[in-house]
């Protein structure tokens, strides 16, 4: 079930599949790429660059792409600090680009502990940082930025998808 709300060693691994390939229905027709990386702290900029390629070839608002980048950064850094621990794992992040609705929807999978960022609570904003505790702030700024956030536990591994129009 789908739920919805709104430089270090690697294995790199990219590739595109055509419009007509395994997932038509991910994004009726549109190509599709992904990699997949170690989750290691130091992979955040190799993933952050194979989106930013992506979304620059389909001429992304730089407003949606900045947006997105903190958003990745975000995803990828808890699946680095929270899924694998205190082992690492890997990390495929999947991009599709719709250039006909100009919607991106960019998947992050791993096989790590399973974890809903859907059913995390929301930070209390209006207390002081100090009152407030640590943790939260990225998952709230990723459901605040994104036009949605999909999640979903498959055949053992964590699906987070964002959806942002570009």
């Amino acid at each position: 079930m789908i739920k919805s709300g709104k430089g270090a060693s690697s294995r790199i691994m990219i590739w595109a599949k055509a419009a007509a390939g395994r997932d038509k229905d991910f994004m009726s027709g549109k190509s599709e790429k992904e990699i997949t990386v170690d989750s290691l702290t130091g992979n955040i900029d190799v993933i952050t660059s194979f989106i930013n390629a992506e979304l620059e070839a389909h001429t992304c608002a730089p407003k949606a792409r900045v947006q997105i980048d903190v958003a990745a950064d975000e995803l990828f850094a808890n699946v680095v600090q929270h899924a694998y621990a205190p082992d690492t794992g890997t990390v495929t992040v999947r991009i599709a680009v719709s250039e006909e609705d100009r919607v991106a929807r960019i998947t992050f999978i791993d096989s790590g502990k399973p974890f809903d960022p859907l059913s995390a609570p929301e930070p209390d904003i209006s207390l002081s940082v100090e009152e407030r505790g640590v943790g939260g702030l990225g998952l709230f700024l990723v459901k605040k930025t994104m036009d949605d956030l999909l999640y979903e536990y498959k055949d053992g591994k964590n699906h987070v998808t964002i959806v942002k129009s570009i």
